[in-house]
């Protein structure tokens, strides 16, 4: 099969265009390219367009093409996603790596510069921003100044790799969140790339080292987040490996009432698609009630598609898109695409029905005001039922209140006291009907009279410069900032964790009376510990929602009945009293969203502020790592390299580092926010000369292994089984049952050449697309993790680091099994792995009982089976790289 046979023209606007016709298959005999799921026409069109024959050979493309409902082994194919995008959390290590492999060619006697991105990577600095100022007009300026002072090592690294590696784009801090910049600016939908002689369209593709890349999903451009080490392979040029999904398709009916917004459609359909268990599959979006979503609607939907457990959350092009296209600035591009989708039938136009592994109907009218919480995403209460559910969750003991003075006013906090409202992350703030709508809440708020009490902590953090440009527009930017809501920076802030600190009165209050006190965001997750680590219940809700619950002061308020706060007048005021109604909004989006705000937040957006300008660097093909550095420190991982490989053997001897129970998140295993100065963390930067008021978070200091890795199990509010009831980052270091820092445990443990496991229950490594929750455990000497079932990103992520993920049979676990964790393990099966292949166990109780099962090894590939020979994927790429001399 001859690739060329495939290749066509296209007019658009008198210019021509190649594309590759993938129905043209369909023609010859090979599959039902019609019936095909739009998310899978696009893998047909990747393979066709990448057929070589090496990488990508014929039976490849007629795996894909010739699509099955269901698979009952996985069956892989190799994808060339077209852009890799990143953001600073993970960006850094990730850059580091290369780095660090650019170093380790050179040792070996090779050139470092065959070390570099291979496919275009786009890097946003946006997690970095945190809200130590907020309620006045300079806050803003305040935390940039803040941030760059806090980062400038971090930053000036960036900007070095900036300089130094081909195909990379470093979009500067204080420009906005990636996922809306994707969505507003960097995605193509349809790219032209211009060869010597033609320019070759084919569809705009994406992975990302965040796992809400899937908001791009919005537009029908095919993105999914992977851990941070599969990104760094498919930058060297690897194809991205995967397994051949399973699409569920969700047939939207039906049209939102006029009081819910995209934030109670996505909350509640996260709760529906984790109900059917969507983990690991397509979610392919169509039906009538779809074209009643607007784009951002579908855009606040695919972004959380990580919190309903699926790769995809994908809606097809249509009309609509081509609309967005056009009022974010793009016509040009909206042209070509509108074009392309149609001659290659992957516009939705309404009548198309595709086939798919199985069909769920969703009732938009069915959908109704609600939060989620308090610690999970999916974790849905509606928002009459949100008083007593608080109560049944939390049954605090005495309703009973404790005076705080804060700058000189005397107020009262206790259980259910909202101390963080916070209008933050991409979910909400890419679309402009919540957005206009939070601002018409805010206006008519103030024309009553009603105040935000003294001790909630409020703030506005757009993920684009647009959304403060068409609030100002509108005229309410002032009503937001009346009530405290003043921008506070261009980044992901407090949904990140970066919500910065609390009075201290106020925390010393909470800290005392261990109150149950609450946060309300606009954002997509509420982990605990991750928004704030003083603050036990955390609320996810619309922006408008968001400002309501500020005003009334407290979460355990039933905004259906209950007056949300009293006027100066006393006389009550009821959410109904200032909801603004849809054809308000609608009027405002219509008259106010404009291409030139677009075009204003994007011109110049890679030259950055005049900090980033600022920021001096060599240009050298290799980085001067600084010993000094407690920011950017060179990783061990090829320390010592050998271009031979030395294959995993079985395990015997080891030890469980942790026991754990369901749903334990990468925020668990890898904390992003406050770095306590008692932890190992803390410690060692302590011992670095480094004062608790220049920690930082966990997050930014990714760049140095020597601080992950101690604080890996870190979160504080971590249940590790073996030293029940206690939590935090505590273990028992067997065979003496000495409590320990799990840090110290684990360093104990490698200098008695003792190998560790992880026991684990149900949905392990749910949350973030985090790869130092993976790096970390690695470096722990944490060979294998058993559990009972993975979240993706977190399984490819443990195979990308050479940790072993072990799954327990079905209808079994650590607790049928009697395990508790003071055994003495062995595994067998290691030496001669194959995918998916059952090992043997035996655990041996320290009063000799032997306990004996069979787990399942989670290398569902032969490409896995290889990177965990290779102790990880850098490694299998990097003899890759060095075998091409």
């Amino acid at each position: 099969m001859d690739r060329r046979e495939f290749v066509k023209q296209l007019k658009i606007q008198s210019r021509e265009y190649d594309f590759l016709d993938f129905n043209m298959l369909e023609k010859k005999g090979v599959g039902g390219i019609q019936k095909l799921p739009f998310s899978i026409k696009i893998l047909v069109e990747n393979l066709l367009r990448k057929l070589d024959g090496s990488l990508v050979k014929p039976t490849d493309l007629l795996k894909i093409a010739k699509w099955q409902k269901k698979y009952p082994m996985p069956i892989e194919i190799p994808y060339h996603p077209a852009r890799v995008l990143m953001q600073d959390f993970t960006g850094v290590p990730a850059l580091v790596d290369l780095a660090a492999m650019r170093d380790a060619v050179r040792d070996l006697g090779g050139d470092p510069r065959k070390i570099n991105p291979r496919v275009p990577v786009e890097l946003i600095i946006d997690h970095s921003v945190q809200v130590d100022y907020y309620g006045t007009k300079d806050s803003l300026n305040k935390n940039v100044a803040l941030e760059y002072q806090r980062n400038a090592e971090r930053y000036a690294f960036l900007k070095w790799a900036q300089k130094s590696f081909d195909n990379l784009k470093v979009v500067p801090p204080n420009s906005g969140i990636c996922h809306q910049l994707n969505l507003e600016y960097l995605g193509k939908v349809v790219i032209a790339q211009k060869t010597v002689e033609k320019t070759l369209l084919y569809p705009d593709t994406i992975v990302g080292t965040d796992s809400h890349t899937p908001m791009i999903n919005g537009i029908g451009v095919m993105g999914w987040g992977v851990g941070g080490i599969e990104a760094e392979a498919v930058m060297l040029g690897q194809p991205y490996y995967m397994p051949i999904p399973e699409v569920i398709g969700v047939k939207l009916v039906g049209e939102l009432k006029e009081d819910v917004t995209a934030t109670d459609l996505v909350l509640t359909v996260t709760q529906w698609l984790r109900e059917h268990n969507v983990v690991g599959k397509f979610v392919e979006y169509f039906g009538m009630g779809m074209k009643n979503l607007t784009v951002p609607d579908r855009a606040t939907i695919a972004n959380m598609t990580p919190e309903y457990g699926a790769t995809l959350g994908f809606f097809p092009i249509d009309e609509k898109t081509i609309k967005y296209l056009r009022i974010t600035n793009r016509e040009d591009q909206a042209e070509i695409v509108e074009a392309y989708a149609k001659e290659l039938g992957l516009f939705y136009t309404g009548s198309e029905e595709p086939e798919y592994t199985e069909v769920l109907e969703f009732d938009l009218t069915k959908v109704e005001p609600c939060v989620s919480g308090p610690a999970r995403p999916q974790d849905r209460i509606s928002l009459q039922n949100l008083k007593n559910k608080f109560a049944a969750i939390h049954r605090p003991e005495s309703p009973k209140e404790y005076a705080v003075k804060i700058d000189g006013q005397s107020v009262k906090i206790g259980n259910g006291s909202i101390l963080i409202a916070a209008i933050t992350s991409c979910t909400n703030t890419s679309n402009p009907y919540v957005m206009f709508g939070a601002g018409l809440l805010a206006k008519k708020a103030v024309e009553r009279g009603l105040k935000v009490p003294a001790y909630v902590k409020t703030s506005l953090a757009p993920g684009s410069k647009t959304v403060i440009s068409y609030l100002h527009d509108a005229g309410l930017l002032t009503y937001l900032e009346a009530l405290g809501f003043h921008p506070v920076g261009f980044g992901c802030a407090t949904c990140i964790g970066n919500s910065g600190p609390l009075h201290p009165a106020i925390e010393k209050t909470v800290s005392k009376h261990n109150l149950i006190a609450a946060s309300v965001l606009s954002g997509n997750r509420n982990f605990e510990a991750r928004i704030h680590q003083s603050i036990k219940a955390n609320f996810l809700a619309s922006p408008p929602l968001v400002i309501a619950f500020a005003l009334g002061g407290r979460i355990d308020i039933d905004l259906t009945t209950e007056p949300i706060a009293y006027d100066p007048n006393h006389k009550p005021v009821f959410l109904r009293d200032i909801w603004p109604s849809f054809s308000e909004i609608k009027a405002l989006v219509q008259k106010y969203l404009r291409p030139e705000f677009f075009q204003k937040a994007y011109e110049g957006v890679l030259n950055g502020d005049g900090f980033w300008q600022k920021l001096s660097v060599q240009e050298k093909t290799t980085f001067d790592w600084d010993q000094r550095s407690t920011y950017i420190h060179k990783p061990p991982y090829f320390e010592n390299f050998d271009i031979k490989t030395e294959l995993p053997t079985d395990l015997s001897y080891a030890r469980a580092l942790l026991l754990l129970e369901d749903s334990v998140t990468t925020d668990h295993i890898s904390p992003a926010g406050v770095i306590p100065e008692n932890y190992p963390a803390g410690r060692y930067l302590i011992k670095k000369n480094v004062v608790p008021a220049d920690f930082n978070s966990y997050g930014s200091r990714r760049g140095n292994h020597e601080v992950m890795i101690r604080g890996t199990f870190a979160n504080i509010r971590l249940k590790n089984k073996l030293v029940t009831p206690k939590e935090g980052s505590y273990t028992l270091k067997f065979p003496d049952c000495r409590e320990m820092f799990i840090y110290d445990a684990a360093m104990t443990y490698k200098e008695e050449s003792v190998p560790l496991l992880v026991l684990a229950g149900k949905e392990y490594g749910t949350g973030s697309s985090r790869d130092w929750a993976a790096k970390g455990t690695h470096l722990l000497g944490i060979k294998a993790v058993i559990a009972q079932s993975y979240e993706r990103i977190h399984r490819s992520n443990l195979v990308g680091m050479g940790v072993l993920p072990l799954m327990f049979k079905e209808n079994e676990s650590w607790k049928t099994l009697c395990l508790e964790g003071s055994e003495t393990f062995f595994i067998q099966g290691i030496a001669d792995m194959k995918p998916r292949k059952p090992l043997s166990v035996k655990a041996i109780k320290e009063n000799g009982e032997e306990i004996h099962f069979e787990v399942i090894a989670r290398l569902d590939t032969e490409i896995e089976v290889s990177y965990f020979e290779n102790n990880g994927i850098l490694p299998y790429v990097l003899r890759k790289i060095l075998a091409e001399n």
